[in-house]
C-alpha cells in the first residue's frame, strides 16, 4: 500500500512565544523589528550614537506617536538603529477590538511596520514596499531586574554597533597570512 504524503511546502517556524502565557494581557515586552535583508536604511552610527536619515526619522517619528494611537500601549526605552528597532512596549490597557483575538504586540507591531512602509513608500513616491523583514522577535519582561537589563541593552545598543554581526561596516578581524 501506498500513502501519499503531502510535502511541507516551506520552512516551517518554531514558535519562541511562552507556553501558556496569555499574550493578549497587560504586560511589558521587549520588541526588535528588523528591515527586510538587514538593509541599513535608517543612517549610521557615528562615534556610537546614531544619526538618522530621512527615512530613519520617519522610523523614529511613528514609533515615538505609538501611544497616541493606541492609549494602552506606553513606551519605555527604545532605539532606531540602522536596520533594526529595539524598545519596550507596556501594555498597559486591552488595545482595540483586535486584542481580543490576538496579542496586542502584534497589533502594535503591525500598525508601526504598515504606517513605517507606506510612509517611505510616500517619501520615494513608490508603493509601500518590503521595509521589513516578516514578523519580529518580543520577549515577554518578566520583572523589575529583567526591565532594567533590557534598558541598558537597548540605551547601549549604538556603542555596540561596531562589534554588530549586523553591521556591514562592522571591524573584521583579519586573518594573518601565511601558514594557513
Amino acid at each position: 500500500m501506498t500513502v501519499n504524503a503531502v510535502a511541507p511546502t516551506g520552512p516551517t517556524r518554531k514558535s519562541i512565544r511562552l507556553r501558556f502565557f496569555d499574550y493578549s494581557q497587560p504586560n511589558a515586552y521587549f520588541v526588535t523589528i528588523c528591515t527586510r535583508n538587514r538593509a541599513c536604511l535608517f543612517g549610521r552610527i557615528i562615534n556610537d550614537a546614531m544619526h538618522l536619515n530621512n527615512v530613519g526619522r520617519i522610523a523614529h517619528d511613528i514609533w515615538e506617536r505609538i501611544s497616541s494611537h493606541f492609549p494602552g500601549v506606553i513606551l519605555d526605552e527604545w532605539v532606531v538603529m540602522p536596520n533594526h528597532i529595539h524598545g519596550i512596549i507596556i501594555i498597559a490597557d486591552s488595545v482595540g477590538g483586535a486584542a481580543s483575538r490576538r496579542s496586542p504586540v502584534s497589533v502594535v507591531v503591525g500598525s508601526y511596520k504598515s504606517a513605517v512602509a507606506k510612509r517611505i513608500g510616500n517619501l520615494k513616491g513608490t508603493p509601500a514596499g518590503s521595509v521589513w523583514q516578516r514578523g519580529y522577535y518580543d520577549h515577554v519582561i518578566r520583572n523589575p531586574a529583567a526591565m532594567d537589563r533590557i534598558r541598558r541593552y537597548i540605551a547601549e545598543n549604538p556603542a555596540r554597533w561596531s562589534r554588530d554581526p549586523e553591521n556591514p561596516e562592522r571591524e573584521q578581524r583579519r586573518m594573518p597570512e601565511g601558514n594557513l
